[in-house]
Parts: C-alpha cells; sequence; structure tokens
C-alpha cells in the first residue's frame, strides 16, 4: 500500500497493539466469514439478509471516532509527592482550569511526579482541557492511594449536563424499516438538517414491541419488574455527514432494525449543554486498600467519565477497587480506554460489584485491557446504545461472565477477547429484577473462551459469534434462538481483527 495521508491516519490512530490480531496462524488454513469479507484492496464486502441487515460498521468510536491520534498534551504544572497530596492535586486541576485552552481545547497537563500520593477524598474534574498524567502505571512509578472510607472514585470526571432537544427540528423518519448497517435515512423534511448538525436518531419502542420480545412475560419472582415500553424509547447520538432532498446520511450507521411496526423513529437536533471535552487520564497507579477481601466501605472507581466527549484513560492500573479501573458513565462519548490494568479486587463477590471496564455510553473504544479475579470484566449495561468496542482484552479468574448484561444493549463488538470464563448474549430472564434479553447487534468476533451462549432475541435483530474458540453453551433457557453462529473452533479468521479491518477500510475512504 502506498503512503497516502489517509495511510497516515490510519498507521496514527491504530496505535494498538497487534499481539493477537496480528497473528498469522502459521500452518491452519485461512478461512473467511460469510458475512463479512475483505477484498484485495483493504475494502470490505458484507452479506445482507432478506430485509437489508448487515453488520454494522464499529470503527468510528473513540476519541474522535478514531480519526486522530491521542495527543501528548504539554506539561502546565508539576506536583511532587507531600503530605497533603489531595489538596495540592486538586489545587493545580483548579488553576488549570481557570486558564483559557489552546487552540485544540486543552489547557494543559498535570505532571504528578514518581511517588506515593495518600488521597483521602476525590479528585474532581469539571472543567475541559486537563489532563492527568503520571511517571508510571506500577507501584514503583506515581501510586494514587484512595485513603478515604467510602464508595466514591478516586478520579472523578464529572459535570452535571445532558440531552435537549432543539425545539422545531424532530421529523418522523419515513421508511417503513430500516436495516441495520444502514447509515442513510428518509425523513420527512430534509430542509431541517445540514452536514455537521448533531442528532438524535431516536428509535421508539411500542407495547407490541415488548410482547413479541415476551418481555412482558417475564417469568416472576420477588422484585422482578415486566419491561415497559415507555421506558425503551432510545437516542443514537449521531452526527449528520451529508443531507440530499429528504435522504439524511449519519456518521456512524444504525444499531438495531427501525421498524415503522414497532413504534417508528424520529430525527432532531441536540445540544448537549455543560458537557466536558478533551480530558485525559493517563501513566498512574491507583489503589483502593480494604480491611478485608469483602470490604466495602473503600473507592469503587479508579477512573469514572460522566458527562464528557473526546477523552481518553490509557496506561492506568487499578487494584483493590470494588467496581472499576474505568466506569463510563451514559453521558461518556467517544472515549478511548487503552492499555490498562484491573485486578485483585476487594468486594463482596455479588451483584453490582466487579466490572472491571464499565461501559454505558457510546461510541467508546476498550482495547489491550487485562483484568483479574473481576466478575463482569468487559461489560454494557441497560440501554447501552453503539457502535462500541472491545478490542484485544484479556481476563483471567473471572467470577461470572463477559458480554452485555441487561435489559437490550445495542450494537457491541467483543473482538479479540480472551478469557478463561465465559461471553454470554443471552435471555437473562428474571435475574436481577428483570434483566431479560442482554443485547442485540452484539458480535463476537475470533474471541477465545472457556464458554459461550449467544442467542439471538425474538425480535429486532440478530448477534453473531464468528471464529469463537471454546465450548458452546445452551444459555439459561435451551429454547432461545441460536445466534448466527458461524467457525466454531476454527482458527485462522480472516481479517483476524474486524474493527481493525473496519478501521483501515473507512479510513482508506477519506
Amino acid at each position: 500500500m502506498t503512503s497516502s495521508p489517509s495511510r497516515n491516519r490510519l498507521i496514527a490512530a491504530v496505535a494498538i497493539t497487534t499481539s493477537v490480531s496480528a497473528i498469522a496462524f502459521t500452518g491452519m488454513p485461512a478461512w473467511e466469514s460469510k458475512f463479512v469479507k475483505q477484498l484485495k484492496n483493504g475494502s470490505l464486502e458484507y452479506r445482507a439478509d432478506k430485509q437489508g441487515n448487515t453488520i454494522p460498521d464499529f470503527s468510528a468510536v473513540g476519541f474522535y471516532h478514531s480519526n486522530k491520534p491521542i495527543p501528548d498534551v504539554p506539561v502546565a504544572i508539576t506536583v511532587s509527592p507531600s503530605e497533603n497530596a489531595m489538596q495540592q492535586i486538586q489545587a493545580a486541576i483548579d488553576k488549570l482550569s481557570a486558564q483559557k485552552p489552546d487552540a485544540s481545547g486543552f489547557r494543559g497537563a498535570i505532571l504528578l511526579k514518581r511517588g506515593t500520593y495518600n488521597i483521602p477524598g476525590s479528585l474532581l474534574i469539571n472543567t475541559s482541557g486537563i489532563v492527568l498524567r503520571g511517571e508510571g502505571n506500577t507501584e514503583d512509578g506515581t501510586k494514587l492511594i484512595a485513603t478515604a472510607p467510602n464508595q466514591k472514585p478516586l478520579i472523578d470526571v464529572n459535570i452535571k449536563a445532558g440531552i435537549r432537544e432543539v425545539p422545531g427540528t424532530r421529523v418522523a423518519i419515513t421508511d417503513k424499516y430500516v436495516p441495520t448497517g444502514a447509515s442513510s435515512i428518509n425523513v420527512e423534511q430534509g430542509s431541517k438538517f445540514a452536514a455537521g448538525d448533531k442528532v438524535i436518531l431516536f428509535q421508539a419502542a411500542n407495547d407490541k414491541w415488548i410482547s413479541d420480545l415476551k418481555m412482558d412475560q417475564i417469568v416472576e419472582r420477588n422484585g422482578t419488574k415486566q419491561w415497559r415500553a415507555s421506558e425503551y424509547n432510545l437516542q443514537f447520538e449521531r452526527q449528520i455527514v451529508s443531507v440530499q432532498g429528504n435522504t439524511v446520511v449519519l456518521d456512524n450507521p444504525v444499531m438495531m432494525p427501525i421498524d415503522a411496526g414497532y413504534g417508528g423513529a424520529a430525527l432532531f437536533k441536540y445540544t448537549f449543554d455543560g458537557r466536558l471535552q478533551h480530558i485525559g487520564i493517563e501513566n498512574l497507579y491507583c489503589e483502593s486498600p480494604a480491611s478485608s477481601d469483602t470490604a466495602e466501605d473503600h473507592s469503587w472507581d479508579a477512573v469514572s467519565f460522566q458527562n464528557i466527549e473526546n477523552g481518553w484513560v490509557r496506561n492506568v492500573t487499578a487494584r483493590y477497587f470494588a467496581y472499576a479501573c474505568v466506569n463510563l458513565s451514559p453521558g461518556a462519548k467517544n472515549i478511548t480506554v487503552s492499555d490498562s490494568r484491573c485486578f485483585d479486587h476487594k468486594s463482596k463477590i455479588t451483584g453490582g460489584r466487579r466490572y472491571s471496564f464499565n461501559n454505558d455510553g457510546q461510541q467508546n473504544l476498550f482495547f489491550n485491557c487485562t483484568t483479574s479475579d473481576g466478575r463482569h470484566d468487559y461489560v454494557t449495561g441497560a440501554k447501552t446504545l453503539g457502535p462500541n468496542v472491545f478490542y484485544n482484552c484479556s481476563s483471567t479468574a473471572t467470577h461470572a461472565d463477559i458480554g452485555p448484561h441487561h435489559r437490550w444493549a445495542v450494537g457491541t463488538l467483543y473482538d479479540n477477547i480472551t478469557t478463561d470464563g465465559e461471553i454470554n448474549v443471552q435471555d437473562r430472564g428474571n435475574y436481577g429484577s428483570g434483566h431479560g434479553w442482554a443485547g442485540v447487534t452484539q458480535v463476537l468476533w475470533n474471541c477465545k473462551v472457556k464458554a459461550a451462549a449467544v442467542q439471538n432475541p425474538w425480535a429486532s435483530g440478530k448477534n453473531y459469534a464468528i471464529g469463537v474458540n471454546g465450548r458452546k453453551t445452551p444459555g439459561r433457557f435451551k429454547d432461545r434462538m441460536d445466534a448466527e453462529w458461524e467457525g466454531l473452533n476454527k482458527e485462522g479468521l480472516q481479517p483476524p481483527s474486524l474493527y481493525k479491518a473496519q478501521l483501515e477500510a473507512r479510513l482508506q475512504k477519506k
């Protein structure tokens, strides 16, 4: 391939370890999925079903959709270990917050010199453009110790904000059916939109949808709640690429079919007033000491992101935390989490704990992460809306499964995930307060597992298990429909990584 600006962007954007995806599978015959094939020129060819549904493009995720590399922001303030470390660090954050950002939107980096910092509370970042950087993510690097006897995050990137619909911009989508994978839709009044507009793709739910999913028929136990249509109106964040008449092209594809019979859909402009931008956490070792293996009066998250867009966490180690190394809220979008570790959790081994890398947001990318002793190590929550990607991550000594956890996550790629536990995509029934169908358009690609149960919901799309190495299991309910299984225990899948192939194909078009 000849050098070009788009190729250079690709090399910069995909600064990803290839230890898994570049395996040549010496001696193993190569094979291709019938659903996605890579052509000689690097482009991809997708097979559609009778309704036009395909595996969607998951590549426009992470920091600026992986279109450009994460920057090395210059140091503005340096802090050294001291007895009042928390006050010093927070003062540095507050001082930098008062300064004007540069042309690229950054105020600068705070460098925490190598050593130990006792933090008796949460470090709060609520201003855009700040990077918190250490000098190493091992015990002899920059070591932050959460000493407060509470469950608050050690590093809390957080501000109150939310989606607001721009009045007068909502228009109905006129297509009776838009398949998964489509990037263009037809609307009533295309003249209300222009390229660059931020929009919400609003997919409504009605009682027929709930009934066809059989989520009004969950076998009840104490605390079980049947699903209600009003709670499943989904808001996918998108940006308009182009408008031609009443046809609108979006920057990310449809992640589940839009079916007029299930409530239809609409498009409207939105603002996310106050949302943070351009915040990075990097090169840190974080601990949350506990009095016992099951103690819970200590910090739960090393890093928590709420209501932030285009940020990152890289080279962060979390030890002894009860919940997560990185916890992304529903308002976290286009976040890259890379080369980070979570191990030796301290908590009860039960629900709501040990979610090592938790994603409830949109268009986020996790890669090159490792965990040990967690429960749901790479996991999404209720109505987590994609695309989202977990790529080249591993998990050992796990106490539960990887995958969509409950209540209809939409559009997640699990690419080259290796675990000694399970990856499951299934109807969880009355687990919790009525988890039901965990997700749709959940794609397992080239994963190695102890076992996997991957099933299709009764309505609204498919799930995929392609090139999975491990034992196939029937899941909780043996009468649920199989997902699209292909190449079970068959090595040599090409391309080895769907995410990397999709990213390269997309950037070649620019």
